[in-house]
């Protein structure tokens, strides 16, 4: 049988997590919310690693796997691929899927970097576009967020006028950071990019909920399931060069930096 050890028990492992069980693999979770859960144990003998953890937890989690094991990043909100650069044989999971839609098998497309993905996870509700540029697809998990906390800043309605024009604008900033970056600027347009900027701009999103938060200037916490939150201090630290034009992204920063002072 094969064994697969998920990184995190959250709602989005538990339902990745659940799709191979149904497959019939031997499916295993650590998390640090779990009782006596053993890292060790979850991913020794393992064929596969699935992360779905928070980003803010990345680091922690990698130290302790295992490199010569195929991971699979479900996690989103990771900046640059050199994370991953213990690892020979990581692969991505991203594009616009909650967890509770998965699990009502609600048809949905994602974005993987590796075929083995769409062979492991592809269901009859679940499908795949494919993508080899993994630092695009990095990056598209990771600024949809921000501008998610844009849009709840500007308040704007799912689909009106407003919501139709900021992500036309975005999403012509969003290829251009891409190119800068050097990534290919088509991965905009995979689910991952366009699909998932269009459903986190959107009410049930967390980020989105954070922006509408920080214009009324409501107390909040930082939480580290507000992924935009800590890409927005990452790149505000200098840890993505941006092109010049990137002025919506950039007046977002300003003002989620602003905010949280």
């Amino acid at each position: 049988m094969v064994k697969v050890g998920v990184m995190g028990a959250g709602a989005y492992g538990a339902a990745l997590g659940e799709i191979l069980s149904e497959k019939g693999f031997l499916v295993l979770y650590y998390d640090t919310k779990l009782p006596d859960s053993d890292i060790l144990s979850v991913v020794d003998g393992a064929s596969y690693i699935l992360l779905a953890v928070p980003s803010t937890a990345i680091d922690d989690i990698l130290l302790s796997l295992i490199h010569g094991i195929p991971l699979i990043v479900a996690t989103k909100g990771i900046l640059s691929k050199e994370v991953f650069s213990d690892f020979s044989d990581p692969m991505l999971i991203s594009g616009p899927g909650f967890a509770e839609d998965i699990v009502k098998q609600k048809k949905t497309t994602l974005t993987t970097t590796d075929r083995r993905v769409i062979d492991l996870f592809s269901t009859k509700y679940l499908s795949f576009d494919y993508t080899n540029d993994f630092q695009g697809v990095l990056l598209s998990g990771s600024l949809k967020n921000v501008y998610a906390i844009g849009a709840g800043v500007l308040n704007l309605e799912y689909g009106s006028p407003e919501w139709r024009e900021y992500i036309t604008d975005v999403y012509s900033e969003f290829k251009n950071i891409l190119r800068f970056n050097g990534c290919d600027p088509r991965t905009a347009d995979l689910s991952c990019g366009l699909g998932d900027l269009k459903l986190t701009c959107n009410t049930p999103s967390r980020n989105y909920q954070f922006g509408r938060n920080l214009a009324k200037n409501d107390s909040f916490l930082s939480d580290n399931t507000v992924e935009g939150l800590s890409t927005a201090q990452a790149i505000y630290d200098g840890k993505l060069a941006l092109p010049e034009d990137a002025v919506i992204l950039e007046s977002i920063i300003k003002r989620v930096i602003n905010g949280i002072k």
